[in-house]
């Protein structure tokens, strides 16, 4: 009698765990979204081939395809948090990134691959300087990282109308298009670029050491320059990853629509990248991350938007449903509440300890 209580106890332990992971309520708020979607529409997660063009078209490819530039800030962001610092400045090197591709497309005047490989050149380049100078101002002139990327976020701004003249640029390139809106095996081209980006960046986190030395700079900066660690390249380094990975996210926003709006292309998108890093559990207080929970976080938020779109839900309340949801995730995500699963799962111990005594 006492091998079914053991192995009860063993599946109980496996369920407390899983709660366990910083992440697991962010999929759980990303499966009760999709579920309610399906209570309205029982096809909502259905994908169709297009029989021609051998295309996947769906609601859940177009999540994806919404949550490639999301997944962008939101990595970027994630080194930057655990380094104890923040990147207000996304959205507006995303606008930079934008102008700077639309306006030279736009004055070449060329519709060439070759336009639009420089393009993609001169976004990521700029975006790269503008993080360099984020990194300087943090590391080595000793400012806040708040401060220095809110500078940066109104400059950045002022930059890209400064870029455009003020005015919404547009331009023709279908090889520059094609980065959003093309396909990869029925897939959309954006969302597996994002995603191979992920993939190297992850690698070369997890299988060096610079992931470890970005968390202990976020966890004791001193004890990490007392083991030898210098975490000025490493913070200049965090900074341009983020501010280009920003970059690739301008592109992809603009490449969507072949047109950069500089008041609004990044408007807000510095809160999505926060809210998917805090979704994903990584702490706003710096130290370990996690790239994995940071990527199902944009994928929540992009589903969260989707699903806001597809519910009818009033444009006014958008802000505050959003919140909701994110509120309930983060308290799920609190000390206290990890605590209650702690303290069943001591309870389940020593109801095992009993039976097996027994």
């Amino acid at each position: 009698m006492s091998i079914p209580a053991s192995r009860s106890s063993t599946a109980v332990r496996m369920v407390t765990g899983l709660f366990h992971q910083p992440y697991v309520w962010a999929i759980v708020a990303l499966i009760l979204l999709l579920i309610v979607n399906l209570t309205k529409n029982p096809g909502y997660l259905g994908v169709s081939v297009n029989p021609a063009t051998g295309n996947l078209s769906g609601n859940v490819i177009d999540i994806l395809r919404a949550s490639a530039p999301i997944m962008m800030i939101a990595v970027g962001m994630t080194l930057v948090i655990a380094t104890r610092g923040i990147d207000l400045s996304v959205g507006s090197v995303m606008a930079v990134a934008g102008a700077v591709s639309m306006e030279f497309m736009n004055n070449t005047g060329t519709g060439s691959f070759g336009t639009a490989i420089v393009a993609v050149l001169l976004a990521l380049g700029i975006s790269a300087v503008l993080g360099t100078l984020n990194g300087i101002l943090v590391s080595i002139v000793g400012l806040q990282p708040f401060i220095t990327t809110l500078v940066m976020m109104l400059a950045g701004r002022g930059l890209a109308k400064v870029i455009t003249s003020g005015q919404n640029t547009s331009a023709t390139n279908e090889s520059f298009r094609w980065i959003a809106n093309g396909t990869f095996l029925g897939f959309p081209v954006v969302f597996v670029i994002a995603v191979l980006i992920v993939a190297v960046l992850a690698a070369l986190v997890r299988r060096t050491a610079l992931g470890l030395m970005i968390e202990s700079i976020g966890i004791n900066p001193k004890a990490a320059r007392m083991a030898g660690i210098r975490p000025v390249g490493i913070l200049v380094s965090v900074y341009i990853v983020s501010a280009v990975l920003a970059g690739v996210a301008g592109i992809f926003s603009t490449a969507s629509v072949m047109t950069v709006e500089v008041a609004k292309t990044g408007m807000t998108a510095e809160m999505d990248a926060i809210l998917a890093v805090v979704i994903g559990g990584t702490s706003l207080a710096g130290g370990k991350f996690s790239l994995t929970g940071s990527i199902i976080g944009a994928l929540l938020i992009a589903t969260l938007d989707k699903t806001i779109v597809y519910m009818s839900i009033p444009s006014s309340a958008t802000p505050a449903f959003k919140a909701i949801v994110i509120v309930i995730i983060c308290l799920l995500q609190s000390p206290r509440v990890r605590s209650m699963f702690n303290r069943r799962r001591t309870r389940v111990i020593i109801a095992e300890k009993e039976t097996v005594q027994a």
